[in-house]
């Protein structure tokens, strides 16, 4: 697979709490070079990306992140002030307290809140697969699809470990027709990448795309 082909699909990650404005711009810079899919970073530098940058790039944020339990009205709070910054795409995570009660219905309410503050623009569902069983996952794969939610995402990339092949593969088998899918975490190879896109991943979020595929190559890692 071209790594042109690669960079299509990638979510070019920034998400570390001490990243500063020069970490963020050198994201960007990246991404506009390579040509990602966005750049995935902290709610709170949205609004100066998206003033430096304007539509050369494609903003991607986290809602709830990394550990899902702010309650339904903060996360919509948090989604309306990402659009309204400039933000195209939204990763929430869910509430892994209401998934371990079985409280699956209230995961779908809160999934559907999230996409109607979001309307038009993308949100993707972070289910953290690490902390999760096999009926818990395929219980989320409804849930993102009665949501109504444009993606299942495995992994915040905080949790305990990232994603793997078998859960992308778990989730083609459950999620609706209309539900793409977003593997992350612990991506470290191009053929990590190469193996989720086979697999039938549309996006792929990490930070280290760039420096994987442009290893070997004169002057530019």
């Amino acid at each position: 697979m071209e790594n042109k082909q690669i960079y299509g699909h990638i979510d070019h990650t920034l998400l570390k709490a001490v990243s500063t404005w020069k970490d963020i711009q050198k994201l960007c810079d990246e991404a506009i070079q390579y040509k990602t899919a966005s750049v995935c970073v902290p709610p709170s530098y949205i609004a100066r990306i998206h003033q430096t940058y304007g539509d050369k790039i494609n903003i991607c944020t986290v809602i709830g992140f990394p550990l899902g339990y702010n309650t339904t009205a903060v996360k919509v709070a948090e989604v309306k002030q990402a659009i309204a910054d400039g933000a195209n795409e939204v990763d929430m995570v869910v509430n892994l307290g209401d998934v371990k009660n079985g409280e699956f219905d209230k995961v779908t309410e809160e999934i559907a809140a999230l996409k109607k503050a979001a309307g038009s623009k993308v949100l993707k569902v972070i289910i953290e697969t690490c902390y999760l069983t096999e009926e818990e996952k395929i219980a989320l794969c409804k849930c993102v699809t009665n949501g109504g939610a444009d993606y299942i995402k495995t992994s915040t990339g905080f949790g305990t470990a990232g994603a793997t092949e078998a859960d992308v593969l778990l989730f083609k088998k459950h999620i609706g027709k209309n539900v793409k899918m977003k593997a992350a975490g612990g991506v470290k190879s191009k053929a990590d990448l190469e193996m989720f896109l086979n697999a039938g991943c549309e996006r792929i979020g990490t930070s280290s795309a760039i420096s994987i595929l442009t290893k070997g190559e004169s002057g530019s890692y």
